[in-house]
């Protein structure tokens, strides 16, 4: 991975959106819930405050508005900061 987040942030690639129909009406992608889960691609080295708890191959859930979306190589991911993470999955 050629992106590093700083500080307390992590990189997230986020969990494909499920197919949904409803009543043979396939969704389109703009009408799409974001997913709210994802996993762990890298993870910056925390600050001299919070130290960094989150780690690399972590699945992590995340509020639905947190993050910033960017596109890499043709891959979506979102970039936020360690206390946007609500919980990680055991």
């Amino acid at each position: 991975m050629n992106i590093q987040p700083l500080a307390d942030r992590v990189l997230i690639l986020p969990a494909p959106a499920e197919e949904k129909t409803v009543g043979g009406i396939i969704i389109p992608d703009t009408a799409k819930e974001k997913p709210l889960q994802g996993e762990i691609v890298a993870a910056g080295k925390g600050t001299k405050d919070e130290e960094m708890v989150l780690k690399v191959g972590d699945r992590v859930l995340y509020g639905k508005y947190a993050g910033t979306e960017l596109e890499y190589e043709g891959t979506k991911y979102l970039i936020m900061r360690q206390s946007d993470v609500l919980a990680v999955f055991k």
